[in-house]
């Protein structure tokens, strides 16, 4: 039997990559996976007290089906926090909790595209958008990501990739997979232009408390013209990736987004609820102390400054700094693979290490670069990285 078109066309480069990796494992080598930003797998541990939240939720809580929509007092306690971080003013009608911030982005696109739509997304940006995207058979449109400009949003360009099939634009800021943060004044210039053409935003937040050194303006904050759909969740700040809890809220003053909201809740009680018990500690994690994401931050930031010095003295790769998230994308300038997928498997096979080729974040903006993550502590970055110099000095002196 033939699997189906959507199904097969399917490729998110993040655990695709896995396969060859697996394939050396199972022969008895040493991988250092630097592909996937799961915090847990390095020396980050999901607070005690959101444990103990989960624990007592399963005796507390009916364990039956819950609200399509979510808690009501999860989404209360989403409403506070956002005000608090944000200053957002939503009620818990505007909230929908999903199956990590994955689902949303599935239901969002299934309510807002039909065949040969068009969103514009950033290049490089999260691949999970493209992907449902072109699940829908409809289109996305990347803008590009300026690298000489630390990695900041084209708006010029975003503008005139403007059609008449345009239905949104998604943000990702801090960026995945490029680090960048973007300044108060490119948000608001990206809400200027959606409000004059009448698009909504989809603002993916999801590291908005991750940040080094530099400020994160919600989209939140743009003026009440603007319609947004704010993603967030609680797999990278609360340390919770494998609890799968995401949530999304609607801020729409003229009511323009009401029958999308609609589709979304459809698509949401024909896969009934999200996770009952862990909706219980995500409310946990909300109200309880927040101490822990300065140590998270230090720990990233430390990090960071270590990836930026190291990469940008091996031969052939350079990088811009990360001012946020979990990531940095590093430039091969080294031309010497067909492709960034050519080098990603080259450097598996010699060294070990694996990254996530360039390309699998946007085709026209991320070749010829790589995805690394910031997660694992110095000594492991340091012996993934010694190995990459060793591969890049005998590449260029064989050439």
């Amino acid at each position: 039997m033939k699997a189906s078109r959507r199904a097969m066309n399917m490729n998110y480069a993040i655990r695709q990559v896995t396969i060859p990796a697996d394939e050396m494992e199972n022969k008895g080598a040493e991988v250092i996976r630097m592909n996937i930003g799961d915090p847990n797998k390095w020396d980050f541990e999901t607070p005690e007290y959101f444990k103990a939240a989960l624990r007592e939720a399963v005796d507390m809580v009916d364990n039956g089906y819950g609200d399509s929509q979510g808690s009501i007092e999860l989404r209360e306690a989403i409403v506070d926090r956002e005000f608090e971080k944000h200053g957002a003013r939503i009620s818990a009608d505007d909230v929908i909790v999903t199956n990590g911030v994955s689902e949303a982005i599935m239901v969002i696109m299934g309510a807002l595209l039909e065949p040969g739509d068009e969103i514009l997304v950033p290049g490089p940006g999260y691949s999970s958008y493209t992907q449902y995207i072109k699940y829908f058979d409809a289109v996305p449109v990347p803008y590009e990501q300026v690298e000489e400009n630390d990695w900041q949003p084209d708006v010029d360009m975003m503008r005139s990739r403007i059609t008449e099939r345009t239905r949104a634009i998604v943000v990702i800021n801090p960026n995945n997979p490029t680090g960048a943060v973007y300044p108060e004044k490119a948000v608001r210039e990206i809400g200027d232009l959606a409000a004059e053409f009448n698009l909504p935003v989809i603002s993916d937040e999801i590291y908005d408390k991750i940040t080094f050194n530099t400020r994160f303006f919600s989209f939140s904050r743009t003026p009440s013209d603007v319609m947004k759909i704010i993603l967030n969740g609680f797999s990278k700040v609360n340390l919770m990736p494998g609890w799968r809890v995401g949530y999304g809220y609607f801020m729409d003053e003229k009511g323009e987004l009401e029958e999308i909201f609609e589709g979304v809740m459809r698509q949401l009680r024909a896969r009934l609820c999200p996770n009952v018990p862990c909706q219980w500690a995500a409310r946990a994690a909300l109200q309880g102390p927040q101490d822990y994401i300065s140590t998270l931050n230090a720990k990233l930031s430390s990090r960071a400054d270590y990836t930026y010095k190291r990469l940008n003295e091996i031969p052939g790769i350079s990088v811009k700094k990360a001012k946020g998230s979990m990531f940095m994308f590093p430039k091969v300038e080294a031309n010497l693979w067909k492709d960034d997928m050519d080098f990603i498997l080259d450097l598996l096979w010699n060294t070990g290490v694996l990254f996530v080729p360039g390309s699998g974040f946007c085709e026209e903006f991320g070749k010829n670069h790589f995805r690394t993550i910031i997660l694992p502590d110095i000594p492991i970055l340091e012996k993934a990285y010694d190995r990459v110099e060793t591969f890049m000095i005998g590449k260029l002196k064989s050439r």
